[in-house]
């Protein structure tokens, strides 16, 4: 079973199958702000939209936080300017 949760003391966003890990969104923070600097999926689970999950787990944790999130990695880049729902969380 695939399971996508937002781990704080790590900073991301992270998807399971069962245990076995299978990808992340990560970011660091500075200033009140995180920066999304890295997302990867398992190529073995490759076009099931887990990348884009997994921002969204980033981004409600963000607004949660009450954190803006300022995007680095190029997919976090795209899905950024791709999607207007994205605005109220970005930096």
């Amino acid at each position: 079973m695939i399971r996508i949760i937002y781990e704080k003391e790590n900073l991301r966003s992270a998807c399971y199958d069962d245990d076995v890990f299978i990808g992340e969104c990560t970011c660091y923070e500075k200033d009140g702000i995180w920066y999304a600097y890295h997302t990867f999926v398992d190529p073995e689970y490759k076009g099931m939209g887990l990348a884009k999950k997994l921002l969204q787990v980033l981004v409600d944790a963000a607004v949660e936080a009450n954190v803006k999130i300022k995007p680095v990695c190029s997919f976090v880049v795209k899905q950024f300017e791709e999607n207007n729902e994205y605005e109220a969380v970005k930096a």
